[in-house]
């Protein structure tokens, strides 16, 4: 982020400025002051849109910033946010998971939460159900990034959040507050959440049905400075194929750009390898279409490349794999340990103990995008499945087994199920190699793609298209495609 941007040096020159009122004129030159660059006119028309959003539009309004990779929705958020705290209006950032939560404040200049956190409280000490807290702001902006990802079902696990559907009480609580308004932005050519066709918090047709007044804009003109990006060249194939009646394989291109490449089998683990010595562990990622894929590229990383013999060592990076509320019950900035956050393990503590016909350790853990510290017990079994988190049938021998040993009642057991470690123990995968809706809201600088063991039909499908689209954007730096073949003309 330039923390020195130079004003925009020709705005007598753009007309779309000088046919607003003054106070929209006065937020959108402030806006333009934040940016460290000169704004295509597509980007100025929404710093214009959106200030007179803020600044004329009637409580009931939303607006819906649908931006696709590389156009500069980013740095014109951040831009606004900061344009905003100069002319002391306020605003709230949240984001649906802790990682995205953490890129936005950067980006930003500005505190982000999680979603949860911010709009949901505890009912009492203990307890597993979270109540919609009070909005007790005042003319603020609510902004919303990566709101793809919201989700209008259920969650997972004992606790229970609001009506259990997150866009739903998003908009109450932020509708209850006076003179509170919410901006929605994100990614529609990202995959939606999972079981959804699309994204229903950037659908002006089911925002609509709220009884808001709701605005869109779609940038689609890619950033003169990324203009070179061979990721966001092939980006904008991908989502230009996606606007198609008939989806054919898609072709990529990757001559002449030097950002992104494709790597044989031959050369993978040298090219894994050269991305860990560059960058580092935490900024380097494989992206796959399975969790059984995950899994053996995540046994490979570790036995041949870390060289790590023991099933859980220190500086593993690990991958909640679902929402878990008891280890964060003592930590007063965290509300719960959620499905995707990571994870490194700091050291590794006693035995591993064998019960319940699962295996356990104790560890301490960090949680690099909350910046947090905790003492938790981890359940091992996940990390080798080819699962996405412990089996049905694991789970009920769990829960049957520890409610054999507990004394009381039926409720008594139920009740002293919540604070028994081992039932409560984290289930997490390891981090080097995720499905995509795992790394979804994250960036790395070093993504390599798995193109492996893809049938040809699944890649003329709009989900495929959409699974390498977001795949491919998680990248800040470098892409690299593994094993993959163009199709044959």
């Amino acid at each position: 982020m330039n923390v020195n941007p130079q004003p925009l040096r020709n705005t007598n020159k753009l007309p779309v400025l000088k046919q607003q009122d003054a106070a929209t004129q006065a937020l959108a030159t402030e806006v333009l002051s934040q940016l460290p660059y000169d704004p295509n006119e597509e980007q100025m028309l929404l710093i214009v849109a959106v200030a007179h959003f803020v600044l004329h539009c009637d409580d009931r309004s939303v607006f819906v910033l649908s931006g696709y990779a590389g156009t500069g929705k980013t740095s014109l958020m951040g831009a606004m946010v900061r344009a905003l705290s100069q002319a002391g209006r306020k605003t709230v950032l949240m984001a649906p998971t802790g990682r995205a939560a953490h890129i936005f404040s950067e980006y930003a200049g500005h505190t982000a939460s999680t979603i949860h956190r911010k709009i949901y409280r505890q009912h009492s000490y203990g307890s597993d159900i979270y109540g919609l807290a009070e909005n007790k702001h005042a003319d603020t902006l609510f902004i919303v990034d990566e709101a793809s990802m919201i989700s209008n079902s259920g969650g997972d696990g004992l606790a229970s959040f609001g009506t259990g559907r997150l866009l739903d009480d998003l908009i109450t609580y932020v509708y209850s507050g006076t003179g509170c308004r919410l901006l929605l932005m994100g990614d529609a050519a990202q995959l939606p959440p999972v079981g959804s066709l699309e994204s229903p918090a950037l659908s002006v047709s089911v925002l609509q049905n709220y009884g808001l007044t709701a605005y869109e804009m779609v940038l689609r003109q890619i950033a003169r400075q990324q203009l070179q990006s061979g990721i966001l060249h092939n980006a904008t194939l991908l989502r230009n194929m996606m606007e198609r009646e008939n989806i054919d394989t898609p072709q990529l291109e990757l001559s002449p750009f030097d950002d992104i490449d494709n790597v044989s089998s031959e050369w993978l683990l040298e090219c894994i390898s050269d991305c860990y010595d560059r960058d580092g562990l935490a900024q380097t990622i494989v992206i796959t279409r399975s969790n059984r894929r995950a899994t053996m590229f995540n046994q490979g990383i570790r036995n041949r490349i870390l060289y790590r013999e023991d099933e859980l060592v220190s500086d593993d990076m690990l991958l909640v794999a679902r929402n878990n509320y008891y280890w964060a019950r003592e930590c007063d900035e965290l509300d719960f340990i959620a499905n995707g956050d990571v994870l490194r393990v700091q050291r590794v503590r006693g035995e591993i103990e064998h019960r319940y016909g699962l295996r356990f350790a104790t560890a301490t853990v960090e949680l690099p995008d909350h910046g947090l510290e905790l003492d938790v017990k981890i359940v091992l079994d996940c990390l080798s499945s080819d699962g996405p988190a412990l089996t049905a049938e694991q789970s009920e021998r769990l829960f049957q087994q520890v409610m054999d040993e507990l004394p009381g009642n039926k409720r008594e057991r139920y009740q002293a199920l919540k604070q028994h470690p081992y039932f409560n123990a984290l289930q997490v995968k390891y981090a080097y190699a995720v499905t995509c809706h795992k790394a979804q809201g994250g960036q790395w600088r070093n993504v390599l793609i798995d193109m492996g063991a893809i049938m040809p039909e699944a890649t003329q499908t709009l989900d495929y298209l959409r699974w390498l689209y977001t795949a491919l954007t998680r990248a800040r730096e470098r892409v690299y495609l593994i094993n993959y073949f163009p199709p044959q003309e």
